[in-house]
Parts: structure tokens; sequence; C-alpha cells
């Protein structure tokens, strides 16, 4: 099944606007992915042919980094792409049992989703907010300082439809597909919501401050 007419003429549109930021055409592949998947859900087939035939690469190349780089999915992901860190801080604040009873509470596992297509779940290795461990992510926005029964609630609000805000970052939570589509590089406006550092993140700095430190120059 190839995309339709609109869909294709859609796509092309902004994928014609994503190519023409490179020196190099091929050097658009990675968002090109991003911006397939925020029309399927995941990096399908006929997603795979149009970044290969729009970037003049075979369509090997183009199989050859999507299944590299975790981001890109192989089957549809959830509305909701929720990614449990068990990297090793999170794991020793509760991470892991996070995981498995979230894992439990779904009846789905990694790269799973569950039968309503709401939710969908993976095991990240790292999230980068050590600081704010046990951390989850939802399409890429942070939910901090969770516990497993937070981890549950937060997943039945999600596929019941109710608001979820999260920790840090906009005040709207934006589906999988609109996610993929903002790191194709075509901005929806949120990204200078909500504070960029906050709590533990700005420890450090307030000690400097209060002693009088300075980096050396």
């Amino acid at each position: 099944m190839t995309y339709s007419p609109e869909v294709r003429v859609r796509l092309e549109t902004d994928a014609k606007e994503i190519i023409g930021r490179y020196p190099k055409a091929r050097s658009a592949l990675l968002p090109l992915l991003h911006l397939v998947q925020s029309e399927d859900g995941y990096v399908s087939d006929d997603g795979q042919e149009f970044c290969a035939e729009l970037l003049g690469l075979s369509k090997a190349e183009v199989v050859g980094v999507s299944t590299f780089y975790t981001m890109y999915k192989r089957k549809p992901a959830g509305e909701y792409h929720v990614g449990v860190c068990i990297n090793t801080l999170c794991a020793v604040m509760g991470g892991d049992q996070i995981w498995e009873e979230l894992s439990e509470h779904t009846g789905i596992g990694h790269e799973e989703a569950t039968s309503d297509g709401k939710v969908s779940l993976e095991r990240i290795e790292c999230n980068a907010a050590c600081d704010f461990a046990p951390v989850m992510m939802v399409n890429w926005e942070f939910f901090d300082n969770q516990t497993p029964d937070s981890a549950k609630q937060l997943v039945d609000d999600l596929r019941a439809g109710k608001p979820v805000v999260p920790t840090r970052g906009p005040s709207r939570l934006c589906s999988f597909k609109e996610t993929s589509r903002v790191l194709s590089g075509l901005p929806d406006e949120l990204a200078g919501e909500g504070p960029s550092a906050v709590g533990p993140s700005l420890e450090g700095l307030r000690v400097a401050k209060a002693n009088g430190w300075e980096a050396p120059k």
C-alpha cells in the first residue's frame, strides 16, 4: 500500500522544506524518517521507500539507518509512548519496580502497545535526567520522581483521555505523531514553554553562587 495522492503531496511539501536546509540531500535522512513516522506512527515500508526516493538513496541504506536508532519504531507506537528509565540510578531508585508493575498493569511489554492503541511502553537506558530519578517520559516529555503508583495512574489517565501535563516543559502533551513531526524539524511553537531547568538541576549553580565560585578562565 502506498501513500494516497493527497498524503504524498503533503509529505513532499514538508520534505522539500527539510531537505532544503542541508548542503547534501542525503543529510536530511534522519529528519525525514521522523516525518514519515509522524504520518504512520512508525517507520513503515512506504515511509522508507519515500525517503529513499526523495534523497536518492537505496532502500537498504534507509533501512540500515532506521533500524539502528531506537527512536524510529518498526511497528505502530501508541498515541502516548511511555519510556521507563531502567539505567543504573533510576533502577536503584525504583525504576525496575516501576517497569515491572507498569508492564503487568498494562499487560504489555517492551515496544508493545495496548489494544486500544493509546499507550506503548519502552525500557529506556537513560533519560538524561538523573537528578529527578526515577524518571519516565511520555512522547519525550519528562515525568519526574515517579513511583509505581504514580506511573500506573499516569498511564490510566492517558488511556482515559484525561489531561496530563509534563513535570517540565510545555503545558500540553503532544501525541506521538505530533512529536515525531516536531523532531523532523517542523516546530509546534511549544518549545519555549515551561522552565528549562528547575530544582536539583540548579543546585550546583546555587552552591557556586553562595560560595562566590567562578569557572576558570
